[in-house]
């Protein structure tokens, strides 16, 4: 037996008893407790090797694969949680949109950057592109799933511009570095993989990008653009 057959036949044993003792018993036969009239004793044999019905498995390995499965289990449940979209009863297409590619950009196997055009509280026209998994790492998007707040363009995101005072902003983020001097418009460069992402509605995204506009009664306008890394990480 190789070493994957090995570790593979301990966790189905593992998963399959809560203890170390309820292992034993359940390789203790009646015969065995006739004969040697002690529980204890005929546990220590089959823990020894020397009795049993099945594989043998040293109480360290059983208890060492017991913790790592209960450590995979509850990172699990952990990363589930972290989900701000789940559990939360979406109506508007954007917001759905946005509850799907969460977890993609929480683990990086998509980057989503956001266009939204639409009027701040001030009543002014702004729009702009949002780095979505930048944003996700620094702030509370339950806020946003829940409609407790309107996700709009910032001047700290990745543009931003002011239709009535013409303020015009750009930012480089940890994910993209923006490339507004350009003939072709306003180009944004995925920092892993080093794509060139083409926000032009008459031009082709790029590489490994994807144009996806949304329907949605929240917002004026909104373009989500999808990029997947080949970059193995």
């Amino acid at each position: 037996m190789d070493q994957d057959e090995g570790l593979t036949a301990v966790d189905n044993i593992v998963t399959q008893f809560n203890t170390y003792e309820d292992f034993l018993d359940s390789q203790i036969t009646t015969i065995d407790l006739y004969y040697l009239e002690d529980e204890s004793l005929a546990r220590q044999l089959v823990e020894l090797g020397y009795r049993g019905t099945g594989e043998i498995v040293k109480r360290e390995d059983f208890e060492a694969r017991k913790a790592a499965i209960d450590i995979a289990r509850l990172a699990e449940r952990t990363q589930k949680k972290t989900l701000t979209s789940a559990g939360k009863d979406l109506q508007d297409n954007f917001l759905k949109a946005l509850a799907m590619r969460e977890e993609d950009n929480r683990n990086g196997k998509v980057s989503t950057v956001i266009f939204i055009r639409d009027k701040n509280s001030h009543g002014q026209e702004v729009s702009g592109y949002i780095d979505y998994a930048h944003r996700l790492k620094t702030e509370d998007f339950e806020l946003y799933f829940t409609g407790k707040r309107r996700l709009l363009p910032r001047p700290t995101d990745l543009s931003f511009y002011n239709w009535d005072n013409h303020i015009a902003v750009c930012n480089s983020s940890p994910n993209y570095q923006v490339m507004a001097d350009n003939p072709e418009g306003l180009l944004f460069k995925y920092k892993r993989d080093r794509k060139i992402l083409n926000v032009d509605p008459k031009a082709q995204p790029g590489d490994n990008s994807a144009r996806i506009p949304i329907q949605t009664e929240l917002y004026m306008h909104v373009v989500l653009f999808d990029h997947i890394s080949r970059r193995k990480t």
